[in-house]
């Protein structure tokens, strides 16, 4: 055993390994929840969460395995390029790349960058109104949502500049005929969002297969709920987090591995 003299691990750099430790298990989490609730799409889409004290370098899906199967250790580093930066058997979606580097870049305060293709978020982008204020769960989007026209599959960096102006400082876009994108500058943060962006888009299509006439809310109404929202004094999705994470461990602890 090595003493603390010789050994070849700093105590800043074993604070440093301890805190993307940290990073993996709930960005491995974030994936399992993702899968657990139905929003996955095989093995494509992905999450992304940028490396602590590497503001260069993210985490993010090996491509090729599906949400339910990622674990901490599985997860590839990389920097905006997409070159891999660790030992692994998985290529990267550059796809994932080219949003993710696009994101991560362009907004400093943000950690964290969830992108879905569900059946209820293509259906919402692919309507030319959008995401309607209609519902509590709506309601915290309203006048906070960013919108980015389909380019065709993102593989192109050029791209990036214009995911980065449309959106702006908000936390969460619709990217049209394509599904969705929410950020945050915690990963429960940004799940929080993913997962009621997508029941607000479920329930936006319900009522719309229901036909019958839709209740609209007042641009006052809708402006105190978001606001509401947004002043809550606990941070976003770190109340019900520690329940999420208890709920993985019963199902399967593997995400942690």
């Amino acid at each position: 055993m090595m003493s603390p003299a010789t050994s070849s691990v700093t105590p800043l750099r074993a604070g440093a390994l301890e805190l993307e430790r940290q990073a993996r298990i709930d960005l491995a989490a974030c994936y399992r929840l993702v899968a657990h609730f139905g929003m996955d799409d095989l093995v494509y889409t992905h999450i992304s969460a940028r490396v602590p004290g590497h503001p260069d370098q993210f985490l993010i899906n090996p491509y090729g395995m599906m949400f339910h199967e990622i674990t901490a250790s599985s997860l590839v580093k990389v920097d905006r390029e997409g070159k891999i930066l660790d030992d692994t058997p998985y290529p990267v979606n550059l796809a994932g790349i080219v949003i993710h580097s696009a994101v991560l870049s362009g907004r400093p305060d943000v950690n964290c960058v969830v992108h879905t293709h569900t059946r209820a978020g293509v259906a919402v982008s692919c309507l030319e109104q959008g995401l309607m204020p209609i519902n509590q769960f709506a309601l915290m989007f309203h006048g906070r949502l960013a919108y980015h026209d389909y380019e065709g599959i993102a593989l192109d960096f050029d791209e990036c500049s214009r995911l980065q102006m449309d959106l702006g400082d908000k936390a969460a876009m619709i990217l049209r005929n394509h599904g969705l994108l929410t950020v945050g500058r915690t990963i429960p943060d940004a799940f929080s969002l993913i997962y009621y962006l997508e029941q607000s888009c479920r329930v936006q299509l319900d009522l719309m297969a229901a036909g019958g006439k839709i209740t609209t809310l007042s641009p006052e109404v809708c402006e105190r709920t978001a606001n509401q929202f947004g002043n809550s004094p606990v941070p976003r999705g770190e109340r019900e987090w520690p329940a999420l994470l208890r709920l993985l461990d019963v199902k399967d602890p593997s995400f942690r591995d």
